[in-house]
């Protein structure tokens, strides 16, 4: 009765009423169905069973890569006129786009904390009128591995060992090692921008290079750097050891406050241009996602600025559940030869049908703002459906494929001879260089001071002996310097942290004692 009563009441004061996933009124959102007093509970509770059925699902699997972070939501302005060089509409001046952007960390799971030193995911998501464009980057312009067979190593590397369940440096640096083509991220990694202030502070980079196709046909090649409008902030390795300790989800709570509280912040978008036949004799491969385009080469155009201005009103539903992939691409931007962005073109839309099932595009957070006529059909959680015809081609007036309007989109035509041409050994294809590069000439003595800190710290946790010889050659490959610093920093701080070593050093000291 009082329940009745109760639910009566709140329908009539006009708040909204308990129901069940079916719309249907609840009678108690506190009190299981019982047999009689003090009885037991009834199986024919459907409220109560879906409840707990649902509870039990609440869960999907987190991302193999990039579990743990957040995101918003904010629109894209043309500020520059690169019309001249791709058709895309997105990038047509004057052009506002609706957008989402996610932030992230590589290795670690959704608990750990958001400090720790690791690559940021930057992936953004734009709902443009011709369907959804996504630039799936990082926080850092190169990448780890030049090829897809090695992404799986790569990443098993850097999360658990199968025996103890524990991350392991020792296996982190075997594989980096063994992997010289790392040094230039590496680097990165262990440099200032290894651990951003916030998401706020930190730059983007599409990292890959891709293909930009103008109204005309003509072909350039793409770079895409997203610089923080708030300046580059890091937090050194102590400060973001005392953050992990306080506030794992520092990152987070971040961007959620300063978006809440008006402070809405922003990027620019830039791009380098490299002239299609450039590719053929460039000094090195430039679709090697290893390296950088210096910008005394191919400088920065400004093309844009994005804001984010609107948090998630659930979590899971617009955040969780947003889903990148780099294989969607509009018209007038495709692939390049590069490999690691080949696979990718693969496996992220696959990651996604086996994590949130093979109708995600239907989400609301992922479903485009441009119509959609598509052939898929039924499947799990299925609600939009083609109806008839279901195939195609078809002669009942369905929907047909239009070259002229797709052009060169997404894995068409990735550039021909001229790419063939850029697969011969460059004079300057070496792995090292550029990561010397940025040693010496970017890096001032307090920011190498901390990286060889940074480096030193890593390799004293855990990395066996066999390893940190490795690991000094690879310094030693970067930068000589460098090299030797970080060498005597490890032996320096090994004689200190082993008794025995200190006994060797100090036997008079280590007598005095023994009288003592």
């Amino acid at each position: 009765m009082s329940a009745t009563t109760g639910s009566s009441r709140v329908e009539s004061s006009g708040a909204p009423f308990t129901t069940t996933n079916a719309g249907i009124p609840v009678r108690s959102d506190e009190h299981s169905l019982t047999q009689g007093p003090g009885g037991g509970i009834l199986l024919h509770d459907a409220y109560l069973i879906e409840k707990m059925a649902q509870f039990n699902r609440e869960r999907v699997p987190e991302r193999v890569v990039h579990a743990k972070g957040g995101g918003a939501f904010g629109e894209f302005t043309v500020t520059g006129d690169v019309s001249a060089y791709t058709r895309a509409a997105l990038f047509q001046p004057g052009t506002t786009t609706p957008m989402a952007a996610r932030f992230s960390t590589v290795a670690g799971e959704q608990g750990t904390p958001d400090t720790w030193r690791d690559p940021r995911g930057f992936s953004l998501k734009f709902y443009t009128s011709e369907g959804n464009y996504d630039v799936v980057g990082n926080n850092t312009p190169v990448f780890f591995v030049k090829d897809p067979m090695k992404f799986q190593d790569f990443i098993r590397s850097q999360k658990r060992r199968a025996d103890n369940h524990l991350r392991d440096h020792d296996m982190q640096w075997d594989f980096w090692t063994l992997s010289p083509e790392s040094a230039h991220q590496v680097t990165w990694l262990m440099g200032d921008r290894g651990i951003p202030r916030t998401w706020r502070h930190m730059n983007g980079y599409g990292s890959h290079t891709f293909q930009w196709i103008n109204a005309a046909g003509e072909r350039t090649w793409v770079k895409y750097t997203f610089k923080t409008d708030q300046g580059n902030e890091f937090f050194t390795q102590d400060e973001a050891d005392q953050m992990a300790s306080i506030d794992t989800d520092y990152h987070i709570r971040d961007l959620y406050e300063h978006i809440r509280d008006g402070e809405f912040p922003s990027w620019t978008l830039f791009v380098q241009l490299m002239p299609h036949d450039d590719a053929v004799d460039y000094r090195f491969n430039p679709f090697d996602v290893t390296k950088v385009w210096p910008h005394s080469d191919y400088p920065l155009r400004e093309v844009g600025r994005f804001t984010l201005n609107r948090n998630a009103q659930n979590y899971f539903a617009e955040i969780e559940q947003l889903a990148f992939e780099p294989s969607n691409m509009v018209p007038g931007v495709a692939v390049s030869p590069d490999k690691m962005l080949l696979g990718r073109m693969f496996s992220y839309a696959d990651a996604h049908r086996y994590r949130i099932g093979p109708n995600y595009t239907q989400l609301p957070v992922n479903q485009p703002h441009a119509p959609v006529h598509s052939y898929s059909k039924d499947g799990p959680m299925r609600y939009a459906n083609p109806g008839d015809p279901v195939y195609a081609p078809n002669s009942y007036g369905g929907a047909h494929a239009d070259p002229a309007r797709a052009g060169a989109v997404g894995g068409w035509d990735a550039g021909g001879e001229p790419v063939q041409a850029a697969y011969v050994q460059h004079a300057e294809d070496d792995d090292f260089g550029q990561a010397g590069a940025l040693v010496r000439d970017v890096l001032d003595d307090d920011a190498r001071g901390r990286l060889v800190d940074n480096i030193v710290g890593h390799l004293l946790n855990g990395v066996s002996d066999p390893i940190l010889q490795k690991a000094f050659a690879y310094w030693d490959a970067v930068d000589g310097d460098l090299g030797k610093k970080v060498r005597a920093g490890v032996e320096e701080k090994q004689d200190l942290l082993d008794p025995k070593a200190e006994e060797q050093a100090n036997p008079a000291r280590r007598a005095a004692q023994h009288k003592a």
